[in-house]
């Protein structure tokens, strides 16, 4: 009799230890597979979309508490800058929104105490890319039904480091109109509706 329940009592702790060794090889393989997950999910991609080098979030300028999107600066491998701008305001949907680089980088007083268009060529207003506009004249955007709008803007103009061609604290102005292109030296381009100020990363 003793030894049939020595027998058993054997039995029991190899099937116990038997169990706990398969929980521990799942346990490690879940880790495993786990990890290699992670690793590939954060593999960078290879693209030449640039290094996030500055951002402007913009607000509305009469409610600061409340964004409407963001302005993104790239610095590309030949040196020069993107901006991928979004704008979402459904105040003002199907319709343009002006925008444009202005001097100061202060938004108070309804966006007011940015002063003036930065325009370190000295030259006239105008559309982007024509004979004649400043550094900052980004020009209009098209807001869809859901007040959704995009431009993306690449230049030799802009820099981050310090000189003329520096963007960093300046302000992103958001306008309630269309801008002209004509006018001077802004455009006729409406009230100031939206600010950020560009902030190095």
């Amino acid at each position: 009799m003793k030894k049939i329940f020595f027998s058993a009592g054997v039995a029991a702790l190899m099937i116990l230890g038997s169990c706990g060794n398969s929980a521990t090889e799942s346990d490690s393989a879940d880790s495993t597979a786990g990890t290699q997950a992670d690793t590939a999910a954060v593999t960078p991609e290879a693209a030449a979309e640039g290094t996030q080098v500055a951002v402007a979030n913009l607000q509305l300028t009469s409610d600061s508490t409340k964004n409407i999107g963001t302005a993104k600066f790239y610095k590309l491998t030949d040196g020069k800058i993107r901006m991928d701008l979004e704008i979402n305001m459904q105040e003002r949907a199907d319709s343009n929104v002006a925008v444009h680089f202005h001097e100061h980088g202060d938004c108070g007083m309804k966006g007011e105490n940015s002063h003036g268009h930065w325009n370190p060529t000295k030259a006239e207003h105008g559309e982007w890319g024509s004979a004649a506009f400043h550094s900052g004249d980004i020009g209009n955007i098209k807001l869809d039904a859901s007040g959704h709008g995009t431009k993306s803007v690449t230049t030799d103009l802009w820099s981050t480091d310090p000189g003329d061609k520096e963007i960093i604290g300046r302000a992103v102005i958001v306008h309630g109109g269309t801008d002209d292109y004509k006018s001077q030296p802004s455009g006729n381009s409406g009230p100031r509706v939206g600010c950020g100020v560009i902030t190095k990363l």
